[in-house]
């Protein structure tokens, strides 16, 4: 299939708000394709560099000046190759190198696959907010329900792998996917909900636990060997091995947990969020040791406990590793479940999250087994631009534009700015950074790739017709950054009109 091909149908996707359209579109496609060309169009189609980062920067891309091809040429299989390529350079005098080979692929490009191709290098499609989407087309594609296609790729982790599987070998095929030790999976979410009465009055019986104020974390164990992953499945192991000692001590053969780590002050409280974060990107020790709290065991001495519900999965935590559960109770009374949220909150907690007994472990998605209430409104947002300071911020990166995902697979959807809460600190850095993901410089206002997460507090939202989302932030300010989350686990626009009274 023409290259082309692909850039026209997320071009059609792109320019449609409906979900329906987006769905048949792509599925339309992914029945065209060629066997060997399912897993690179899938990555493409869902605004992803395939095989992952290429090692190219904005400065790069920004520098590139070739004339467009006339008519389209490039094959799906010509651009898979021109892009492996381009990541296996390496050495004295890469950056040259790296160029040339651009340079080489973009002057085979027609205009519109140049535009394409450099933000899919620069990451600005890469946002994951068609990972829904994708996952309804290949369903539809291959003729299979879209609940096999879901749990095939939240075992594999890898939605290309999953397309493949679906279209060449059907239901029989994704049913193949297993959980595998040493391969993570997607991590199953919390949403939130408006309070600790309306989250238990959803579930007849349910759990109510700590909602710790720390990173994800997900341990795999097989006999002596241990891997630590973070909630965007990277591998952390060798930087955490106080975690992996303590999971290599635990009574068993192998095991899949998942849970919370943080870092502890003297007095047991939880030290700041970048703290413990620091770690995850440590070369060497570092003095903040971290503690781990887990919440569910998903596989135990050649078990796997996916399907299982919720109630027999915390039996099995409480056999391996009772001393390492998250504190909380079960099915409690309202007056008990009140109580641990004051508890959580006075030990310098979030709050708490309230999970049905009876569900299954469903990764990916943000449904509604898991609820997480906490005493203050904060949503994770994505940053989308910031304007420069003046006055005392002068040289800095400033006033934050905010973007809500898109849950049809859109672009983020703006819906606030913000300059409040930000230290001198958090100011130095997000002015690098920002300079680093530039896609764009008007002299006031700087745009960067869509990827950065922070989480903001604020006190509700209002409508707007400033915003395209039709709502905005009121009093909005920035907690923190979330560097253990991608723009994919960003807020809906959906969950910030949820706020709004009355919604």
């Amino acid at each position: 299939m023409l290259f082309s091909d692909v850039v026209a149908i997320s071009s059609e996707v792109a320019a449609t708000s409906s979900r329906k359209a987006k769905t048949t579109a792509l599925a339309g496609v992914l029945r065209r394709l060629e066997p060997a060309e399912v897993a690179t169009a899938t990555a493409l189609l869902a605004g992803e560099l395939p095989g992952g980062r290429a090692g190219v920067g904005w400065s790069t891309l920004a520098s590139l000046q070739v004339a467009a091809a006339p008519e389209p040429t490039l094959e799906i299989g010509d651009v898979a190759g021109a892009i492996d390529e381009v990541r296996a350079i390496s050495g004295s005098g890469s950056g040259q190198r790296r160029t040339d080979a651009l340079t080489g692929l973009l002057g085979l490009a027609t205009e519109a696959e140049q535009r394409f191709l450099v933000r899919l290098f620069g990451g600005e499609l890469r946002q994951g907010a068609l990972e829904g989407v994708m996952i309804e087309a290949v369903a539809a594609a291959a003729e299979v329900p879209t609940g096999s296609v879901r749990r095939a790729f939240m075992l594999s982790g890898r939605l290309p792998a999953t397309a493949e599987a679906a279209l060449s070998g059907g239901e029989p095929a994704l049913a193949e996917f297993h959980l595998e030790l040493g391969r993570p999976i997607r991590p199953m979410l919390a949403s939130p909900a408006e309070t600790l009465d309306t989250a238990l009055d959803e579930f007849t019986e349910c759990s109510v636990e700590y909602k710790l104020d720390g990173a994800r974390i997900q341990v795999h164990r097989d006999g002596d060997e241990v891997h630590v992953y973070t909630r965007t499945l990277r591998e952390i192991t060798r930087n955490v091995g106080e975690l992996v000692a303590l999971v290599r001590g635990l009574d068993c053969r192998s095991v899949v947990l998942d849970g919370e780590t943080l870092a502890l002050d003297d007095a047991g409280r939880p030290r700041p969020f970048q703290e413990t974060m620091a770690r995850f990107g440590a070369q060497e020790q570092r003095d903040e040791l971290l503690h781990p709290y887990f919440f569910d065991c998903l596989h135990l001495d050649g078990t796997d406990l996916l399907d299982l519900p919720l109630r027999d999965r915390l039996k099995a935590l409480s056999q391996v590793a009772a001393a390492h559960r998250i504190p909380g109770v079960l099915s409690p009374a309202p007056d008990d479940a009140a109580a641990l949220f004051e508890e959580a909150l006075a030990r310098g907690h979030e709050g708490v999250v309230i999970k049905d007994l009876s569900s299954p472990y469903a990764a990916g998605r943000r449904g509604k087994a898991w609820r997480k209430v906490k005493p203050e409104h904060t949503l994770d947002l994505v940053v989308l631009a910031a304007e420069r300071g003046h006055g005392r911020r002068s040289g800095y990166l400033s006033n934050l534009h905010l973007g809500a995902r898109d849950p049809d697979g859109g672009p983020p959807i703006m819906v606030g700015k913000t300059f409040k809460g930000l230290t001198d600190e958090l100011l130095t850095w997000q002015t690098a950074e920002f300079q680093r993901r530039a896609t764009g410089d008007d002299g006031w206002t700087v745009h960067v790739v869509p990827e950065l997460v922070v989480e903001i507090e604020l006190d509700g939202v209002q409508t707007s017709s400033r915003y395209p989302g039709g709502v905005a932030l009121r009093f909005a300010r920035v907690l923190r950054y979330r560097p253990d989350k991608d723009a994919a686990e960003a807020d809906t626009i959906e969950a910030v009109r949820g706020m709004l009274r009355g919604g």
